[in-house]
């Protein structure tokens, strides 16, 4: 760990809290660009993991960045990038909710307000298209993915069952479908 990884973890985690519209999975490609391609702090498959436990571990949506932390500089990145990516948005919220409260009847706030629900769907997606890239990119792996999305889009479950069955999927059929 070292003075310059905490720093970059803070400009990074801090600069993304506040385009997050949709909380944390809203920025996963571009914590995933940072992370893997830029900083080069881990590799495809280690952020593709992280992600996984996070989103399947209870709790917020933000572990993964406090896991990214974790990875980079230990106990001290882990504080780090929480802080970073909590206090920013957290402040910028705050703030924006004192003045929805005052301007509410004004057209351009409503308009913002509903402005802002399909930005938060297209950070989701490109989230899952980025993830999906890291994984096996093969049609497998493909369609594994869409019958995951298909089952908790229809059945309205949670997402962890869908991550169930692929793991047991792929540890039965995996050497079948994924040759090495």
């Amino acid at each position: 760990m070292s003075a310059r990884d905490l720093a970059s973890l803070t400009i990074a985690f801090s600069s993304l809290s506040v385009g997050a519209v949709g909380g944390a999975n809203a920025v996963t490609p571009e914590i995933q660009r940072i992370a893997v391609d830029q900083m080069h702090w881990m590799d495809q498959s280690t952020f593709s993991q992280l992600f996984a436990i996070a989103n399947t571990a209870p709790g917020p949506n933000v572990l993964l960045v406090s896991m990214v932390g974790w990875q980079v500089a230990g106990v001290a990145g882990l504080l780090v990038a929480t802080l970073a990516i909590l206090i920013p948005s957290s402040v910028l919220a705050l703030i924006a909710n004192r003045l929805i409260t005052r301007y509410d009847s004004l057209t351009i706030v409503r308009a913002i307000r509903t402005g802002l629900a399909p930005i938060a769907v297209g950070l989701l997606m490109a989230s899952g298209l980025v993830l999906s890239r890291g994984a096996n990119p093969t049609i497998w792996a493909w369609l594994v993915g869409a019958a995951a999305m298909a089952f908790v889009l229809t059945m309205k479950r949670n997402p962890a069952w869908a991550l169930l069955a692929a793991a047991i999927l792929g540890a039965f059929a995996g050497p079948f479908i994924y040759p090495a």
